[in-house]
């Protein structure tokens, strides 16, 4: 039973932070219809960012007031690089492949401007709560417990804002038909750098949830991308909710199969899931072939 537990409880926690990643990569495709390959290291920037705010080191500020000044912070990078690397080239016919290509080169940029700034040692986070609860005989830190319960509601608020208010209406207008947009009257540029600003939240806030949990460094988004990458195509880009059922999904795989089979070989499985995803539904298991955020 505690095997069982202890599986459930990491299945919980990485897919949390895999939802809120891929949630992230997802409104930017939908709406905007570009892959933010700078979408990790927007989760590094938040995280130092909240360091800096929060840490006995630095300011000092308790973890829930620096939480979404750091939040905000994200955002406007978010907003900033929306407009600076990937608006200009919105209309154009290459317009993905040169957002490749500038969002890596952002990716770069932030990622050695992070360790500039901080440098290369280790930090952490304060966590949300300290101490640890027993479930069923098994030890969770108070702060893993936290996340597992707020990310659904982050995630619920975040269908709420797209399906019932009128900004999330709008935003779900531009992923269907961005010209009838135009037509009726909608800032449809102001409307992307919504999608980025909040994406780039989401990508901050995992990237707190994680530093509160284990040591932060300038790359730490690295391998969480790759995972939302894994996430997002096993789910489909083309709505938010699949990415969400798919994080889900992934996470209880990668525990069981780190249990059973060991953790050097749980990547190459994956991949290998991947690998079949895309042969057999290239749109992803719970996508339609349309960009929705339905």
């Amino acid at each position: 039973m505690s095997t069982i537990v202890d599986i459930v409880m990491s299945g919980l926690f990485q897919g949390s932070l895999y939802a809120m990643i891929a949630v992230g990569l997802a409104l930017v495709w939908t709406t905007i219809g570009v892959f933010n390959f700078a979408h990790g290291v927007l989760m590094t920037v938040g995280a130092y960012i909240a360091w800096q705010l929060a840490s006995s080191d630095a300011l000092g500020l308790p973890i829930f007031i620096a939480l979404p000044i750091a939040l905000l912070a994200s955002a406007a990078i978010g907003l900033l690089m929306q407009a600076a690397i990937v608006r200009p080239f919105i209309g154009r016919p290459d317009v993905v492949l040169l957002a490749v290509i500038t969002t890596l080169a952002a990716a770069s940029i932030f990622e050695n401007g992070t360790l500039l700034i901080w440098g290369p040692r280790p930090m952490q986070l304060p966590p949300l709560a300290a101490g640890t609860v027993k479930i069923m005989g098994i030890g969770i830190s108070a702060h893993q417990l936290i996340i597992i319960l707020v990310t659904p509601v982050i995630l619920a608020a975040l269908w709420f804002f797209l399906t019932r208010m009128r900004l999330g209406l709008a935003l779900r207008a531009v992923a269907q038909n961005e010209d009838a947009c135009h037509l009726v009257g909608l800032n449809v540029a102001a409307l992307y750098g919504l999608a980025f600003g909040l994406a780039a939240a989401l990508a901050g806030l995992a990237g707190i949830f994680l530093g509160g949990f284990t040591f932060m460094s300038p790359t730490m988004g690295s391998e969480p991308l790759s995972k939302a990458l894994v996430v997002v195509i096993f789910g489909g880009l083309g709505t938010i909710a699949g990415p969400i059922f798919a994080a889900y999904i992934i996470a209880f795989f990668e525990a069981i199969s780190i249990y059973f089979i060991g953790f050097y070989w749980t990547p190459a499985l994956l991949f290998a899931v991947l690998i079949l995803t895309l042969m057999l539904k290239p749109e992803g298991l719970f996508s339609r072939r349309s960009r929705s955020l339905a």
